[in-house]
C-alpha cells in the first residue's frame, strides 16, 4: 500500500479535527476526497506530510512510518501540491521544477546534469517542456499548475498530496489538469487530493474519501460512494444524480436549480 492510515486522529487544542480514520491508498490509484468546509481535509493531508506531527494513531507511506521519517527521507516518498502558490521571484521554470531535487543533493551543492535530465523529463511528462525557459510568473493559471506537477514529478516520490488542484483554474485548464493527473495514476502513482466537485470524483477518480465532522463518512468506488443522499446530506441540499452516455459518465445536479 502507498498510504495506510490507522485510526488517525488530530486536535487543534480541545478541538477535535480528525477521529479515528483508518484506510489504505494502494500503489496506482487516484482518490478524491470529498466534504464540506471545515471537515478536516487539508489537516488530514498535513497529517500524512508530516507537517502536524502531535496526532494519534499511525500514518505509513510506502511501508515506512512518517513519524519516524526525516524531512529529506519523507521527500523522497511523498510530494505535496498546495491550493494556491504565489511565486515571490521570477525563476524560468524548468528552475521551478529543479528545486524539487534537493532531497538528493548536499548542502551547498549545484543540481547536475541528471537532476537537469529529471526536470526536463518531469516537464516533458505533463506535455509543457516548451515552457521550460518561460518565466513561471508570465505563464497561465493553469500552465503554473502543470509545472507544480512536473516538480512533484521530479521530487522521485510515489505519492503525490493535492490540496484543491484546480480551484482557481477555468474550465479548459481544469479538464487538462485534471486528465494529466489520472493519467499519472495509471502510469503508478499514487495520488489523494481534495475536490469539493462531485462530478470530478465521477468522471477522474478511482476512489472517493468522503469526510464528514472530522470522521470518515464512506471510502470506496465514486459509483457506490456518491449518491443523491449522500450530497444532499454533506451540503444541505437536495440533488439528483443524474447517468449519462450509457452511465459511463454521471453528474449530480442540484435539483432547486433545475428550471420548471
Amino acid at each position: 500500500m502507498s498510504i495506510s492510515v490507522k485510526d488517525l486522529g488530530f486536535s487543534y487544542g480541545s478541538h477535535d479535527v480528525l477521529r479515528g480514520l483508518t484506510f489504505d491508498i494502494p500503489d496506482g490509484c487516484l482518490v478524491n476526497v470529498l466534504g464540506p468546509n471545515g471537515v478536516g481535509k487539508s489537516t488530514l493531508f498535513r497529517c500524512i506530510l508530516g507537517l502536524n506531527r502531535g496526532y494519534s494513531g499511525s500514518v505509513t507511506v510506502n511501508g515506512k512510518d512518517l513519524a519516524r521519517l526525516t524531512v529529506k527521507e519523507r521527500a523522497r516518498e511523498v510530494s505535496y501540491i498546495p491550493q494556491s502558490h504565489a511565486p515571490v521571484y521570477d525563476y524560468e521554470v524548468l528552475d521551478v521544477v529543479l528545486m524539487a531535487t534537493g532531497s538528493d543533493l548536499k548542502m551547498l551543492s549545484n543540481p547536475g546534469c541528471s537532476q537537469q535530465r529529471r526536470a526536463y523529463e518531469a516537464l516533458e511528462r505533463v506535455g509543457i517542456a516548451q515552457l521550460a525557459h518561460r518565466q513561471y510568473t508570465h505563464i497561465s493559471g493553469g500552465e503554473q499548475q502543470l509545472v507544480l506537477i512536473a516538480r512533484a514529478l521530479a521530487q522521485n516520490a510515489r505519492t503525490i498530496v493535492m490540496d484543491e488542484p484546480t480551484s482557481a483554474l477555468d474550465y479548459g485548464n481544469t479538464v487538462r489538469v485534471l486528465a494529466c493527473v489520472r493519467q499519472l495514476a495509471r502510469e503508478g502513482l499514487s495520488i489523494v487530493q481534495s475536490t469539493h466537485n462531485p462530478d470530478h470524483a465521477f468522471l477522474y477518480a478511482d476512489r472517493t474519501l468522503v469526510l464528514r465532522d472530522g470522521k470518515l463518512d464512506a471510502y470506496g468506488s465514486p459509483r457506490d460512494v456518491i449518491t443523491a443522499e449522500l450530497i444532499g446530506g454533506l451540503y444541505d441540499m437536495d440533488v439528483e444524480i443524474c447517468s449519462l452516455h450509457g452511465d459511463r459518465v454521471r453528474v449530480c445536479v442540484p435539483s432547486s436549480e433545475i428550471p420548471e
